[in-house]
């Protein structure tokens, strides 16, 4: 401390205040990777970095659109499920064939309904239909439609809110799992980086060696093999050298666990990065059509979130709050037979 800091010591910065929900985030990182616990002031450093993700997704889930009844009673009075369903008698049957819906409501029994995440991949197809356009019918007009497959019902929750709150925790959980997934792919190619560095070092002292004896031999074959050699061996040095440069950036293997934590922290201060959601506004006719704006035609507006997860393999995926009634569900096996048939 000098002279100056002693007479007037700064202040030190106020930590960000932990709540009940960063603790609990932060016991569930350390139960996925036990090795945080052990840097140095991992809650002090956790805590901030966490508590930006969870504002973050926050935020998005505070502007999704309230949850819709997915019955075959509301498929023709809701544009979103008639939008998301070809017709009322697939929603129970699409919804029926998660067995984590079927778990929550055994799990819950005296619910009698259910708030959910419904996702789905939507496709758009581009064709030439009919349209008309008042007295007048035209032919070959480009039209685009939308359609929602592989409906998936995977978070339950005994409330709207209770739903979001989950949504905020298992989207921070799926950020954080994208800094270890980070912090894994650093210590394998740490590891083939020493491999890398082993072998061109034995290969360098099998060239030098080989040198060695053809210098010390006379003639034009001999200065050529020796020429020849040196400039294989100041390549090998070159990899070497870069193989030192890769290996210098990821750290010193002592400063793992420092590093570790550096990543996962960069990771959650920048959420947008790793999780992100936009709102896909359309119009959308009874038969899925795409209506422009400002053109006619008769057509619902809906509006729905399209997630997207870089680390997720299905990639861009749209989703849907939901509310599904116990009544309306029907017997897993059954559903399975039924699908079963169509299996060549």
């Amino acid at each position: 401390m000098g002279f100056f800091d002693r007479l007037w010591p700064r202040k030190r910065a106020m930590p960000v205040q932990e709540t009940a929900q960063t603790r609990a985030l932060v016991d569930r990182l350390i139960v996925l990777s036990p090795s945080l616990k052990l840097a140095h002031d991992y809650r002090e450093r956790l805590s901030p970095a966490l508590a930006q993700s969870v504002a973050y997704v926050r935020e998005i889930v505070d502007r999704l659109p309230p949850a819709r009844e997915a019955s075959a009673a509301n498929w023709l009075a809701d544009p979103y499920i008639h939008a998301f369903f070809a017709a009322p008698d697939e929603v129970a049957h699409m919804l029926s064939r998660s067995p984590e819906l079927h778990a929550w409501f055994e799990s819950h029994p005296l619910a009698r309904e259910t708030w959910a995440v419904l996702g789905m991949a939507m496709m758009e197809r581009r064709s030439f239909g009919v349209e008309q356009y008042g007295d007048q019918v035209h032919a070959d007009v480009a039209q685009t439609t939308l359609s929602f497959d592989d409906h998936l019902v995977r978070v339950c929750g005994e409330s709207e809110a209770d739903l979001r709150e989950q949504i905020v925790q298992r989207v921070v959980e799926q950020i954080a799992l994208e800094g270890l997934a980070q912090i894994g792919a650093d210590e394998s190619r740490r590891d083939a980086l020493e491999q890398e560095r082993a072998l061109l070092r034995t290969r360098r002292q099998l060239l030098t060696r080989q040198g060695a004896g053809t210098q010390k031999m006379v003639g034009e074959r001999a200065v050529a093999n020796a020429a020849e050699l040196a400039q294989i061996e100041a390549q090998i040095e070159a990899q070497i050298e870069a193989n030192e440069q890769a290996l210098a950036a990821l750290g010193l293997k002592s400063d793992a666990l420092e590093h570790e934590m550096d990543v996962i922290c960069d990771v959650l201060a920048h959420p947008a990065q790793h999780a992100n959601v936009v709102m896909k506004h359309v119009r959308l006719s009874p038969m899925n059509v795409v209506i422009e704006q400002g053109a006619p035609g008769n057509g619902a507006e809906i509006v729905f979130p399209l997630a997207h997860l870089p680390a997720s393999p299905q990639g861009i995926r749209a989703f849907s709050l939901i509310r599904f009634a116990r009544a309306d569900l029907m017997p897993l096996p059954k559903v399975l037979d039924e699908d079963s048939r169509f299996v060549i």
